[in-house]
């Protein structure tokens, strides 16, 4: 296969381990060829340690997740905040989320919810639905959020003949090779103003290769490309280098 010159090779352990902050040296300090994604994980933790508070339902759900032996692909903390914090600027009362998972973020959003508001999350897998609907209910959460089971797709429509209010934030990190329905559906379920986040747009760079196989990856691209044509919307591609390895969101407000 081709690959540009720029094209993303590095790989890293990203199960390296981060030393106590009293004896972590400066990341100046490291030649990054040498070190690894130390940098980027010190990165991680300066901001977590600076901003970001886990509580016992976020530490709770993380935790259940490894108990379940399921791979953990939750969004991190300081994502989980990020989301948070953009919810609240939009003053969301209606959230929908696609790809709830183990609902560590599906906590993070509900959380900053205004009084009166409501979160409607999406998972296919019954067994991570389950999972989220446990560690949704022991945050106090289940009487704001609304868990729905099945293929997102599927569930779309119904939720577009509810009538309902459109949806002031919309978060989709579910599976990669629809991402353009999603879009597609988002914008039907929205209104002038509401906000469009969309998880690992990015791919470890995988993105750049013209050539790509990988379903996930074509995905994301013809995601990204819709986001940059759509007149309907202002969008842009946030990258991101931490535990989450090389990555990024997409973040479009519709006009």
């Amino acid at each position: 296969m081709n690959q540009p010159a720029y094209f993303y090779k590095k790989t890293v352990n990203m199960n390296s381990t981060i030393p106590p902050a009293e004896n972590r040296p400066s990341p100046v300090d490291y030649d990054p060829a040498l070190s690894g994604n130390y940098p980027f994980l010190a990165v991680d933790h300066y901001i977590n340690d600076l901003f970001v508070t886990e509580d016992d339902a976020l530490q709770s759900a993380t935790q259940s997740i490894a108990a379940a032996g399921i791979p953990d692909a939750s969004i991190t903390s300081n994502q989980g905040f990020f989301l948070q914090l953009m919810a609240r600027l939009v003053r969301a009362a209606r959230i929908l989320e696609i790809g709830t998972f183990g609902g560590y973020s599906t906590i993070w959003l509900a959380r900053s919810l205004t009084r009166t508001g409501r979160l409607i999350t999406m998972e296919f897998n019954p067994v991570h639905a389950a999972l989220a609907a446990t560690n949704i209910k022991a945050a106090g959460l289940d009487d704001v959020v609304d868990l729905r089971t099945g293929r997102a797709l599927d569930l779309l429509p119904a939720l577009q003949q509810e009538s309902a209010e459109p949806f002031d934030m919309i978060f989709i990190d579910a599976d990669k090779p629809p991402y353009a329905e999603y879009f597609q559906w988002a914008l039907q379920l929205s209104r002038p103003g509401t906000l469009l986040i969309f998880d690992n747009v990015i791919r470890e760079g995988h993105i750049l290769d013209e050539n790509a196989i990988d379903e996930a990856v074509k995905g994301v691209q013809r995601l990204n490309k819709l986001l940059a044509s759509d007149p309907g919307v202002i969008a842009t591609i946030i990258p991101s280098i931490g535990l989450k390895k090389f990555d990024g969101m997409a973040i479009a407000v519709v006009k």
